[in-house]
C-alpha cells in the first residue's frame, strides 16, 4: 500500500457503473457526466475490509507514496442524479463480497482460505 493508507477513494460496483453509463447513453445530455460512488473510504480501510471479507491473513505492506497520488478521489455525481435519476444501489461491502466470490470462482479457489 502506498503511503500510510489515509488517502481516500470511492468504489462503485460494476452493475451500478453499467446502469449509469446506459442511462447516460440514453439521455440527450452531451456530457461529460460522472457516475461513481459518494461512499469514500481510506485505502487502508479498503485493504482491511478486503482482508476481513476474504478471510485472509495476508500482510498489508506499506511502500512510499508517489508524489502524484491524490489525497482524495470522489466524483461529483450531481448531474447523473439530476438528469437521469441515477445513483448507485450496491452497498460497498456487498459489492466487495460479490467481487471476492467472482475471483474465487475464476481462480477455482475454495470459499475460505
Amino acid at each position: 500500500m502506498a503511503g500510510d493508507g489515509s488517502q481516500t477513494r470511492s468504489f462503485l460496483y460494476v452493475a451500478d457503473l453499467v446502469e449509469g453509463v446506459l442511462r447516460m447513453a440514453a439521455s440527450d445530455s452531451p456530457g461529460p457526466i460522472n457516475v461513481g460512488s459518494q461512499h469514500e473510504i481510506s485505502v487502508l480501510e479498503l485493504a482491511e475490509t478486503n482482508r476481513r471479507l476474504a478471510r485472509s491473513n495476508s500482510e498489508i505492506t506499506f511502500i512510499a507514496r508517489p508524489t502524484d497520488d491524490p489525497t482524495m478521489l470522489r466524483p461529483d455525481t450531481t448531474l447523473a442524479r439530476e438528469l437521469f435519476s441515477w445513483k448507485p444501489t450496491m452497498p460497498f461491502e456487498d459489492g466487495l463480497k460479490r467481487t471476492i466470490a467472482w475471483f474465487r470462482e475464476q481462480l477455482k479457489m475454495p470459499r475460505e482460505v
